[in-house]
């Protein structure tokens, strides 16, 4: 495997549906000018986050006109969201993608990302020790704007049950239970409670719910089971999906008939849509048409809920990823992952080959284990 550094990165406008985020801040594209490697900024790439062509200039970057030339002309490729398909016609063998990839929720996705020959290191596997350093931001943001939206949803107006979640004095507040205690189910309590909600953490980790009970006393944490379920969600107002297996589908934690034991006019969001999500009537939305209904339940399923608050996102990815694009860029990926090893579990695929086991494991594909 080769150690060549990659001297060109590429950063492309983002095209999925309601996708405004940028995968590089023109001062992450400062710094890596600084190190000698060349950046180059497809035009408009950051108007979404509030961030202008003449930014990058300014920063060193070269401005290009179409997605096209920053594909062809780039060894590493940075992006926000999975490849689109036009976007994996643009990939060739030898090139990196340094993006969230998420494969283990669409086998198309990955027999063709595959079939490109390219590299692929997901976000969303790179792991150090028990964290996901470069998918926890994002699911802080994620975690946050769940009760946000769900709170909204809620509303008469918007189609929900017209219950406001913070309650008022002499009425009681709307419930919130959130499955999975993990860093999206923690940012979701903190706003939960914060509202004033009476909010109800289902975790299976005894560790974890130990530490939720320091960490937010005004929240309450229930071991997580299908008995559990039962009994809490004929009470629930909004019910929040936050279950994640690292690099693997989500689990199907709410079947279609546990649904049909909420209310009408209550809401579900699932934040592990993504993966696939862990409700089974869980479909991805777009940020242009982010609900429908099931069971009498609105459901949210977005799958890139951070892209409606592009800036805050932007600037908190790239502060994560940016230490490790410069690793790549300047030394190469054998170089990089010897420096940082956790980056060999970010590694999905190369030179033709599935070499995650979790994404084979959710398709039935074979993989291959890394041979250096």
């Amino acid at each position: 495997m080769s150690s060549a550094p990659y001297s060109v990165v590429g950063c492309p406008k983002e095209i999925k549906s309601q996708e405004n985020r940028v995968a590089l801040t023109p001062g992450g594209a400062r710094q890596l000018v600084r190190q000698g490697v060349s950046v180059l900024i497809e035009k408009d790439a950051g108007l979404g986050a509030a961030y202008f062509d003449r930014e990058y200039i300014d920063a060193g970057a070269e401005l290009v006109e179409t997605a096209a030339e920053v594909f062809e002309r780039a060894d590493l490729i940075v992006k926000v969201k999975e490849p689109q398909p036009g976007e994996i016609a643009m990939l060739r063998k030898g090139q990196l993608l340094f993006t969230y990839l998420h494969l283990a929720a669409d086998a198309r996705l990955t027999e063709d990302l595959v079939a490109t020959g390219a590299t692929g290191i997901a976000y969303e596997t790179v792991e150090v020790g028990r964290r996901l350093p470069l998918l926890e931001p994002m699911s802080e943001v994620a975690g946050r704007m769940s009760v946000m939206v769900g709170a909204y949803f809620l509303a008469k107006h918007a189609g929900g049950r017209g219950t406001l979640l913070g309650g008022v004095p002499g009425v009681l507040p709307g419930r919130v239970a959130i499955l999975g205690g993990g860093t999206c189910g923690t940012n979701a309590a903190k706003v939960a409670t914060g509202i004033g909600a009476e909010t109800t953490i289902l975790e299976i980790s005894s560790e974890r719910m130990t530490w939720l009970d320091t960490a937010l006393p005004a929240a309450r944490t229930l071991y997580s089971s299908e008995a559990a379920l039962l009994e809490a969600l004929p009470r629930t107002d909004l019910l929040i999906g936050a279950v994640l297996v690292p690099g693997a589908k989500a689990p199907k934690l709410v079947s279609r008939e546990m649904l049909g034991l909420m209310r009408e006019g209550t809401v579900l969001v699932d934040i592990a849509v993504d993966q696939g999500g862990c409700m089974e009537t869980t479909k991805p939305t777009t940020h242009e048409d982010p609900v429908y209904t099931e069971e009498g339940v609105i459901h949210y399923c977005v799958a890139n809920m951070p892209g409606a608050y592009a800036r805050t996102s932007t600037q908190a990815l790239t502060s994560v990823t940016l230490p490790y694009l410069q690793t790549l860029a300047t030394l190469g990926l054998r170089e990089a992952c010897e420096k940082s090893p956790e980056l060999v579990g970010g590694i999905n695929c190369i030179d033709g080959a599935l070499t995650c086991e979790e994404v084979g494991e959710a398709h039935g594909m074979e993989t291959v284990p890394l041979d250096w």
